[in-house]
This record gives C-alpha cells, sequence and structure tokens, in this order.
C-alpha cells in the first residue's frame, strides 16, 4: 500500500497536502483499493464552506459508493476539473491527478490532529 510520507491523513482515509494556507484533498490508496474501479466521483462547489468532518461529496464504484469526509475546515478553493470525465484518475493516481479539491484553511492547526504516514500506516494495520 502506497502511502507517502509527505501527507497527513484521516481515519475516513482522506489525504491532506499542505502548501501554505492550502490543504490539497484526495482519497488514499486504501481507499481506492477498497472501493475498486471509480465510476463516478462528487465534488463540492468552489465556495462551499465546510467543517472538519463533514461530508463534503461522494466516491462511487463497481462496489459500493462512500462519502468523502473533509479532513480539515475551511472553504474550497478548487476543484479537480478532470475528474467528472475521467473519475478512475482516483484508482489510477490517487495521490496526484487524482486530487479532489483543495481548501483554503480556516484553522491550519487541524493539520496537527491528522496521522502521519506511520500512524496512518499503524491504523491499517489495526
Amino acid at each position: 500500500m502506497n502511502v507517502p510520507e509527505d501527507l497527513r491523513y484521516s481515519k475516513d482515509h482522506e489525504w491532506v497536502r499542505v502548501e501554505g494556507a492550502a490543504a490539497w484533498v484526495g482519497i488514499t490508496d486504501y481507499a481506492q483499493d477498497s472501493l475498486g474501479d471509480v465510476v463516478y466521483v462528487e465534488i463540492p462547489d468552489v465556495g462551499t464552506t465546510m467543517n472538519a468532518g463533514q461530508v463534503f461529496g461522494e466516491v462511487e464504484s463497481t462496489k459500493s459508493v462512500s462519502e468523502l469526509y473533509s479532513p480539515v475546515s475551511g472553504t474550497v478553493d478548487s476543484t479537480n476539473p478532470d475528474l467528472s470525465a475521467e473519475p478512475d484518475r482516483l484508482n489510477r493516481d490517487p495521490y496526484g491527478e487524482g486530487w479532489i479539491c483543495t481548501i483554503a484553511m480556516s484553522d491550519p492547526a487541524e493539520v496537527d490532529g491528522l496521522m502521519s504516514a506511520a500512524e496512518y500506516r499503524s491504523f491499517l494495520d489495526g
């Protein structure tokens, strides 16, 4: 399972890459593997304000539908325009071209409450 060291992780299997006050958000390799072939991604609109832990979209696969939870609080700054036409980007490149949205964080300290790569690996081994 691919768990990049430079990211932070939620218990709901979302990842966060922090760049200044922006948080890039996506689903982990574990999540995309568990879902199977992704066929649809519902993503939030730019300008949507959300709190950490709030549902902000969903991923539909050939196996199931799973909700997406915001790992941090803030306002959606941008969304991945390619996911509507190519939702399988989540399967092919979950940490790169499969990013879901960026969030302008209202409380950057929330990132400290997310798991490091080592903590996430331990969480997966559960």
